[in-house]
């Protein structure tokens, strides 16, 4: 109820400043305008009224607020104050397309590990059923395929437990019909199995390299692990094929780190996922340089139009900007020109800004450029799938 609220609240001091004159703009948005500049403001309303039209009205919708022009409407989110200000402001700069939806199915994590599953199945009955050496070794090569894909570019710590157990186990199934071989004719397709056994060898070299991926880019010092127990699983990080993140230059080295075995099934209670509400600490000491605190949560499997990092803290050590960010709403210990030492509490793991599980995210960037991650205590890399366990 007090997000609906304070979603009507947000959207009616948004269609205030809409319909001002820009002298008007600071005394509706002192914040905003304080922030960004009035003339940053001004740049952004015309950009929105060239993509919309002449403004009709702001109205909210599942995928977050609206701003409907006469020609189109785009995505807003909007904090308002106490006293009726607009206190934040983050307005898409994609025309907003009703057939799009940003609905993320809440069986899309299963997807994955269900497709596995049933290759797996299909591969053993096949390797039983098999009617020459060489049709045996193209399936026990695909069966190896599918194990290698689940190991190297998922993270099977992540998954219900029975999924990743019954994958391995219906691999090592396959290969161990090798005992039929000596009853089976040589057979004459040599061709397959070459092919299949060159695809795993591609994918064994490709996991090597997106596992030990580094970009030469390192934090001046190692960060400290941001939680005191538990373990933790490394959903996004790497390379290119096993990180999202690598794309965009100031967080090609973050890593989504999420709880080990999260619910059975996917849920939309962000209390089945063990990650939620864990404690979050400081990786390093500086200055806080950025602080939210009010974002509200996405429901697992639906994202509305928030800003990207949600409640997050930055901090600057002197060296380098490291950020934390989808922390819980109304957990954030600090605020913005706070200093902070190594360890000190910060906030909690939520599911606020752009996500679609409770997590926490976390990166380091120099001018802009994504750092290498390391922290004490951990060697190796910070690869898709690894589990770690503080002080193990």
């Amino acid at each position: 109820m007090h997000d609906l609220a304070e979603r009507h609240e947000g959207a009616a001091a948004l269609e205030n400043l809409l319909n001002s004159e820009p002298g008007d703009w600071r005394r509706i948005a002192p914040e905003v305008v304080d922030g960004i500049g009035a003339r940053r403001l001004q740049e952004i309303i015309e950009a929105t009224r060239e993509r919309i039209g002449s403004f009709t009205h702001v109205s909210d919708s599942p995928d977050g607020l609206l701003i409907h022009g006469t020609d189109a409407s785009v995505l807003a989110w909007a904090l308002p104050g106490s006293d009726g200000t607009l206190k934040a402001l983050s307005i898409d700069r994609e025309v907003h397309q009703p057939s799009r939806s940003r609905q993320w199915t809440r069986w899309g994590p299963l997807f994955a590990p269900a497709t596995l599953s049933a290759l797996a199945v299909w591969l053993l009955w096949e390797a039983a059923t098999a009617s020459s050496v060489t049709a045996w070794a193209q399936v026990c090569a695909a069966a190896l395929i599918v194990w290698l894909t689940l190991e190297a570019f998922t993270a099977p710590a992540t998954l219900p437990r029975w999924t990743a157990y019954l994958i391995r186990a219906l691999s090592a199934a396959t290969v161990l019909t090798s005992w039929r071989l000596v009853h089976l004719p040589q057979g004459h397709d040599t061709v397959t199995p070459v092919i299949l056994l060159c695809v795993l060898g591609y994918l064994a070299w490709s996991a090597y390299r997106t596992r030990s991926h580094q970009w030469g880019t390192p934090l001046s010092a190692p960060l400290r692990w941001p939680f005191e127990d538990g373990a933790w699983c490394v959903f996004q990080g790497g390379g290119k094929a096993t990180n999202h993140h690598a794309s965009i230059p100031e967080q090609r080295g973050a890593v989504d780190l999420v709880g080990v075995a999260g619910p059975l099934l996917p849920s939309r209670s962000l209390h089945a996922y063990r990650c939620y509400g864990r404690k979050v600490y400081a990786p390093c000491g500086g200055q806080v340089v950025s602080a939210a605190n009010r974002i509200e949560e996405q429901t697992p499997g639906h994202i509305r139009y928030a800003p990207l990092y949600g409640n997050h803290v930055i901090i600057d050590t002197g060296r380098e900007r490291v950020l934390l960010a989808h922390l819980r709403p109304g957990t954030v210990t600090v605020a913005t020109g706070d200093k902070v030492l190594p360890g000190d509490l910060l906030g909690e793991v939520g599911n606020s800004g752009n996500t679609t599980e409770p997590h926490l995210h976390l990166h380091a960037e120099r001018g802009g450029i994504g750092l290498d991650l390391r922290f004490e205590g951990i060697r190796g890399s910070l690869h898709r799938g690894r589990v770690i366990r503080p002080r193990s």
